[in-house]
C-alpha cells in the first residue's frame, strides 16, 4: 500500500477503492454498529453480510499493486542499489507510520475499553508483543494483533524482501544482463508457481503469515509490470492469465482471481489507456495506507461513544465512523508520512 503512484492514475483509483471496501468490512465485521443497524433494518443486514464476506478480499488487489509497483523499479536485469539497503529503506518507510498507528491504536482500545465490553478490543498489549509488531514479526510468533488487518504490512515487507532477494540471486556478480533477465523471470515464475499450487492452499499450516503463501498473487503484478517493458507483452499476459486460470480451476480462490484481474488489468492499461490523473482519486489513493493504518482505532472509539445513544442512530455511527477515517487519514498522510517518514528515510540513505 504504501508507495508513490501519482503517474498511474488507474493504480490509484484500485487502491482507493479497495481501501475503502477495507474499511467497510472491518465495521461489519467487528460492530457493535453494524450489528445494531442490522437488527433494525433489512437492507443494512444484507448490506453487513455482503461486506463480512467479501469486503476482505480486497486486499489481494494491494497484493497485485505492491507487486505491479515494484517490479516498474526493479527490472529483472540486476539491482542498481544493495539489496539490504533496498530492503531497510522499505522496512523504515513501513514502519514509521505503521509505529505511529500502534500508539494510536493502543490509545484508541484502552479508551474503549473504558465505554465499553466487546470482542473488538483486545488485551491491554504487552511490551514484548508491541516489539513484535514493530519488527513485523508479530503473525509469524503468533502474537495478537494490536489492530486489524496489520497481518498485511509484515506480509507487504516480506514480499519485497523475497522479490529483492530473488533479483540478487539472479544478477549475482559476473552475470551478463541477458542471463540475469533469464534467471530473474524464471526465479519469480518458480516461486509464484509453489505458491499458487502449493504454499497458498495450505493455510491451515500456518503459511498465512508467511511470503511464500501470498507471493502468486504478489508476482501477477510483478510479470505484467515487466510484460508491459517486453518486445512481446500481449503474449506475457496471456501466459499470466494462463497460468492463473489453471490455478483456479485446481483450487478457486477470490483472492487468486482479483489479484490476477487486477494485474491483466493494470498491464492492458498500461500498454492502451493514456488516463489523466484526478486530483481527488489521486489523494485518496495516495492515502490508501494512511486510510489502512488508522481507520480501526477511529472505527473502534466511535463504535464505543455510539453504544451509549439509542439504537436507532446506528447507522450515523456507521456514517461518522467511515467519514472520520478518512479525515484522519488524510491528516496522517500529510503529518506522518508526507513530513515524518522522508526526514527519517535520510538516516537509511
Amino acid at each position: 500500500m504504501a508507495g508513490q503512484s501519482r503517474q498511474l492514475p488507474l493504480v490509484d483509483f484500485i487502491k482507493a477503492l479497495a481501501a475503502q471496501l477495507i474499511v467497510l468490512h472491518h465495521l461489519a465485521w467487528y460492530g457493535p454498529l453494524s450489528d445494531t443497524a442490522a437488527q433494525l433494518w433489512p437492507a443494512a443486514l444484507v448490506a453487513r453480510d455482503w461486506l463480512a464476506e467479501y469486503g476482505r478480499y480486497a486486499v489481494a488487489a494491494f497484493l497485485a499493486i505492491g507487486g505491479f509497483l515494484a517490479a516498474r523499479t526493479l527490472l529483472p536485469g540486476g539491482l542498481q542499489h544493495s539489496p539490504l539497503r533496498l530492503i531497510m529503506r522499505r522496512y523504515v518507510r513501513l514502519v514509521i507510520p505503521f509505529a505511529a498507528a500502534l500508539v494510536l491504536a493502543v490509545l484508541a482500545a484502552g479508551i474503549a475499553r473504558l465505554w465499553m465490553t466487546h470482542d473488538s478490543i483486545g488485551a491491554p498489549p504487552q511490551l514484548g508483543q508491541f516489539i513484535a509488531h514493530l519488527l513485523l514479526l508479530h503473525g509469524v510468533l503468533g502474537y495478537e494483533s494490536l489492530s486489524a488487518g496489520v497481518w498485511y504490512v509484515a506480509i507487504d515487507f516480506q514480499l519485497y524482501a523475497l522479490f529483492v532477494a530473488l533479483l540478487w540471486l539472479a544478477g549475482r556478480p559476473g552475470c551478463r544482463p541477458a542471463s540475469a533477465d533469464f534467471w530473474a523471470i524464471a526465479l519469480v515464475a518458480a516461486i509464484a508457481l509453489a505458491s499458487l499450487f502449493h504454499f497458498n492452499r495450505q493455510s491451515d499450516a500456518g503459511w498465512d503469515n508467511w511470503a511464500l503463501y501470498f507471493f502468486g498473487a504478489y508476482a501477477f503484478g510483478v510479470c505484467a509490470s515487466w510484460a508491459t517493458r517486453s518486445p512481446r507483452p500481449y503474449g506475457l499476459l496471456l501466459v499470466i492469465a494462463a497460468i492463473g486460470g489453471v490455478a483456479l480451476l485446481v483450487d478457486f480462490r477470490p483472492r487468486i482471481a482479483i489479484a490476477l484481474l487486477t494485474a491483466l488489468l493494470l498491464g492492458l492499461a498500461q500498454l492502451h489507456l493514456n488516463l489523466q490523473e484526478s486530483r481527488w482519486i489521486g489523494a485518496f489513493g495516495r492515502a490508501s495506507y494512511a486510510l489502512f493504518l488508522v481507520h480501526f482505532p477511529i472505527c473502534l472509539l466511535v463504535n464505543a461513544a455510539f453504544t451509549h445513544l439509542d439504537p436507532r442512530f446506528s447507522l450515523l455511527g456507521i456514517l461518522v465512523a467511515w467519514s472520520a477515517s478518512n479525515a484522519a487519514a488524510f491528516l496522517f498522510h500529510r503529518h506522518v508520512e508526507e513530513r515524518w517518514t522522508p526526514r527519517l528515510m535520510r538516516y537509511v540513505g
